[in-house]
């Protein structure tokens, strides 16, 4: 799938970025790259093909929470040809991912929003047998993606190798805090533009499918559950069916290593 990444294909994506962000590490701004898009893009691809292409480690910084504590927040995609081939990688999954998710997902899907969201909370409240709501977000989300795990979501769908080996290139290029370089095996920055699809694909596979073919099948009353990103609720008719449902979610979460991922075509 790989063959994708084409110069025209790549410039259809450079010409999709916001055009006022700070240059990245290496101090090219989008405008510089544009200057002589032609030829940048034609060695990227050519890099991208003989496989010299590396993307740069992620800035990292920390903004301040309501709570008092701070939040880690990844600069996206530190270089513009960086920026570039995560929007082309974004695309692809996308019309890949898309067609498979369920209408429980709300979050960084195209066409829907937070309010379509809430409109699906409000229309579940007031129209269906709901007693009882699970209201759970995942601690430090972004920041703890096992990336076994998503590999073994993405790989459902996506035989391709060299894809794969792309995308990891891309989980593992690192952050640089404070001058200082690390090394990451888990997680996927806030920010990046690759990231959203990323957590939607994770979430579909862990949480979405094994509470469609799992959860539903074992209550005798109402659930439904509705996601945006990493927030979601679930809403159950009998309480023992919802406090069993926190309870099979904290033991199988899958940095635990006990989760099955359910495939879509199951």
């Amino acid at each position: 799938m790989t063959h994708l990444l084409t110069v025209d294909f790549l410039r259809e994506c450079f010409w999709e970025l916001k055009r006022d962000k700070a240059p990245g590490l290496d101090g090219v701004t989008v405008k510089e790259y544009e200057a002589n898009l032609g030829e940048n893009l034609k060695d990227l691809v050519d890099r991208l093909k003989a496989w010299r292409y590396r993307p740069q480690p992620v800035r990292r910084v920390y903004i301040p929470k309501p709570n008092g504590k701070k939040r880690p927040l990844g600069i996206p995609a530190p270089a513009v040809e960086d920026k570039i081939v995560q929007m082309a990688l974004k695309k692809i999954l996308e019309a890949i991912f898309e067609v498979d998710f369920l209408d429980v997902s709300f979050g960084f899907c195209p066409n829907r929003s937070c309010h379509d969201a809430l409109d699906v909370v409000d229309k579940v409240i007031m129209t269906r047998p709901v007693n009882y709501i699970v209201d759970m977000d995942i601690e430090k989300f972004f920041d703890t993606v096992d990336h076994k795990w998503l590999m073994r979501c993405l790989e459902q769908r996506i035989k391709d190798p060299n894809l794969l080996r792309l995308i990891v290139r891309f989980l593992k290029a690192g952050v640089l805090e404070k001058g200082k370089y690390y090394q990451i095996d888990k997680g996927t920055p806030q920010g990046g533009i690759l990231s959203p699809i990323l957590a939607n694909i994770y979430l579909h596979y862990i949480l979405d499918l094994w509470f469609e073919r799992v959860i539903k099948r074992q209550t005798i009353g109402f659930t439904q559950l509705v996601r945006y990103a990493d927030d979601f609720v679930g809403f159950f008719q009998i309480a023992k069916e919802a406090n069993a449902f926190g309870r099979k979610l904290r033991e199988s979460i899958p940095k635990k290593g006990d989760l099955d991922v359910y495939s879509t075509n199951k």
